[in-house]
This record gives structure tokens, sequence and C-alpha cells, in this order.
């Protein structure tokens, strides 16, 4: 056919090559964007794992805390309770002893009784000895004959009844032998076991038997050391308002005019109290309910500054004041201007504060809640120590305790 040419062989065979080696190209570059695309999704996972690593570790950081904070209030607690229960034994041993004393003394007095009975019935004896008239001796002999002969038979021997102490001795025993003998076992063989939780036989029986507990056995064990501080009014801000019975602080609209005394804050709505705890165990509460939105409880030594708004005049932004913070529905315990966050199940209407000055505990308590603890300090404190009060509105009250 005219005009057409014949291609040679070889350029075919170029051109087929040509487009294969072209599809093979465009083939890997789809492999090549597709593991691209693998590793990257890849990569994202793993930034996603490290994320929650770190959300994981910061959530087991503040449960660690939280934990720890909880158990120190609990062991605080088992120390009161072990106090309570060493008071009481040694009261029943007190009040045993007594009424066995006064068995006692009632069998002497009898004893005595009758010995000057005898006393006076030998006497008469003797003098009728004496009696000169046979007659009147005879009288008299058969007068007291009778007696006589009551008198000289042998009274009733008198064997004072025993009282010991051993049983309270053997029971306290076996309770430190329990203890020592759950506590001798690891913590994490005890944890695995849920010995500490499910105690059975002998020892549980001894050790629950021990540490009984009221409907409010928490309560009832602060209030042993139960104290109602009084507020200072030379302490407290121009613009806050003491009640007569200085329990009661409240915002007022105007500061008071007059000379301002040395020892008053005069930036921030604080108060001191005029009583000061430098030893010993000591225990009061604060009424909340009409603290408003913002509150700050706590201690503060008497060289906490009292001039000015900066942190060395603040309640807990010092290393002179503790306190527990309220603020915008936020919980907050501060020392030093360190701060953690607290979770309470509820706003707590009362707080309990609880301080051992020897064992260097600061712990508060929600009252309203149920005694449910909420943070302790522990510290070596090294001044008196202040009951102290910080308001943004409303009133903040001392509650009167027995």
């Amino acid at each position: 056919m005219q005009g057409w040419e014949e291609r040679p062989p070889g350029v075919a065979c170029s051109l087929k090559s040509h487009s294969t080696n072209a599809s093979s190209l465009f083939h890997i570059q789809k492999l090549i964007q597709e593991s691209l695309k693998q590793l990257e999704a890849k990569k994202q996972q793993q930034v996603g794992n490290i994320t929650q690593i770190e959300d994981a570790a910061e959530k087991l950081k503040a449960h660690a805390e939280s934990s720890k904070t909880w158990l120190t209030g609990k062991f605080t607690e088992l120390r009161l309770l072990l106090d309570e229960e060493e008071a009481l034994a040694k009261k029943f041993i007190d009040k045993s002893t007594q009424l066995a004393l006064q068995v006692y003394r009632a069998q002497s007095e009898s004893c005595r009784e009758q010995i000057d009975a005898m006393n006076t019935l030998s006497n008469t004896v003797w003098s009728i000895s004496q009696e000169p008239s046979p007659v009147q001796l005879l009288q008299r002999y058969v007068a007291t004959e009778q007696e006589m002969q009551q008198q000289m038979s042998l009274g009733e021997l008198c064997y004072p009844v025993p009282l010991s102490f051993e049983p309270t001795k053997s029971f306290f025993k076996g309770l430190v032998e329990a203890m020592r003998s759950i506590l001798q076992t690891p913590l994490d063989v005890r944890l695995k076991e849920n010995v500490n939780c499910q105690l059975s036989g002998s020892s549980g029986t001894r050790l629950v038997s021990l540490l009984k507990t009221s409907p409010s056995p928490e309560r009832s064990l602060f209030l042993k050391y139960a104290c109602t501080p009084t507020l200072e009014p030379d302490t407290m801000h121009a613009r806050l308002r003491l009640s007569a019975d200085r329990l009661t602080v409240r915002c007022g609209l105007l500061g008071r005019l007059g000379p301002t005394p040395a020892l008053r804050f005069d930036k921030l709505w604080q108060v001191l109290s005029r009583d000061c705890f430098a030893a010993g165990r000591h225990y009061w509460e604060v009424d909340l309910q009409e603290a408003g939105i913002g509150w700050w409880v706590g201690v503060a030594y008497p060289s906490l500054r009292r001039s000015g708004a900066s942190a060395a005049a603040r309640l807990g932004c010092n290393r002179q004041s503790w306190c527990l913070k309220r603020y915008d529905l936020e919980y907050w315990a501060f020392h030093n201007g360190q701060r953690s966050r607290l979770r309470p199940r509820d706003d707590p209407d009362r707080l309990g504060v609880f301080l051992d000055y020897e064992a260097g505990v600061l712990a508060f308590y929600d009252v309203s809640g149920g005694m449910s603890h909420l943070h302790t300090f522990r510290t070596a404190f090294q001044e008196p120590l202040y009951p102290a009060l910080r308001l943004w509105e409303g009133a903040i009250s001392i509650s009167r305790l027995p």
C-alpha cells in the first residue's frame, strides 16, 4: 500500500518496553505514597500513645498523692483510736481497783468494829472479876454471859477477793501479737491476700473488738481535744466586723476609723485568733455556711507579715502559714506558695481542724460530710500556731464546742 512504511521489528519492541517501564514506575510511586501514608499514620498513632501514657502518668501521680493523703488521715485516726483505747484500759483498771479497795476498806472497818467490841467486852469482864461482892459478881456475870459466849466463838476468817489484771494484759498482749503477726508479712503479700481488709480468725476478732467505734467515731475521737478559739480584733482588717462573742467575723461595707494597731492586717481581709497553741493536741471547727464563694481557713505563726498584700502576708503563701482555700468551686491546700488540688465529695459547710503540735500534724476534715478527710500537712512546727481566717465575702464563724 502506498504511503505505508513498515516499522522495523526492533522499534516495536522498544516502545513496548518503554510502556512497561513507565507502568512499573507508576506502580512503585503509588506503593511509595501508600507506605508514606502508613508510616505517617503509625507515627501519629505513636504520638497518640505517648499522649495517653503521659496523661496516665499524671493521673497516677495525682492518685498516688491523694492516696498518701488519705492514708495520713487514716493513720492519724488509728493513732487516736489507740490512744483512746489505752486511756479506756487504764480507766478500767482504775475503776476496778477503786471498787475492790472499797470492798477491802469495808472489810477492814468491820474487823476494827469487832476488835473495838471485844476490847469493850474485855474491860467489862475484867471489871466483873474485880467485883468484891459475890452476889453482884454473879448478877453481872449472868447479865454478860450470853455476849461473852458470842464473842468467845471464833468468827469467820476474811478472805479478800484477789483482783488480777492479767486478763487485761493478756488481751492487749494478744492484740499486739496479732498486729505484729500481720505486719511481719510483707505488704505486697498482705495486699495480694487482702489480709488488711478481711481480717479473719482470732487475730481479726481481737482487732475488731479493740477498735470499737461509735456512730460517729472520728468526730468523737477528735472532740476529746475540742477547743473554741476566739478571734483577736486587733489583728483583723478594718473592713471586717467581729461579733460580741468574738467567734464570728463578717465583711463590712466601710472600714473602721481610728488608729491602726501594729498587729492588724492592713490590706488583706484576714484575722488571727487570740488563742495560740505551742504544744499538745487541739481540735476546733469552722462554720462556712455564710462564707460565700471564697474563704481561707488555717493557722499561722505570729511572725506572719501584717502589712501589704504580698505573698509574705497571704495566708498559705509563705512558710509562716498553712490553709485550705475555696474559691469559685475549687478547693486547694496551700503552704509556702505550694498548692495541692482537693476534690471533696461535697461542698463543706463546716471544717474540722486537728493539730498535733509535737507530731507535726495539721489535718482538715469535712465535718458536714461525715468527717471526710480533706488534707493533712506534716511539718516540724517552730513557733506557736494561731488559728487564722481570710474572707472574700460573707461571714465565717468559729463553732462553739463542748
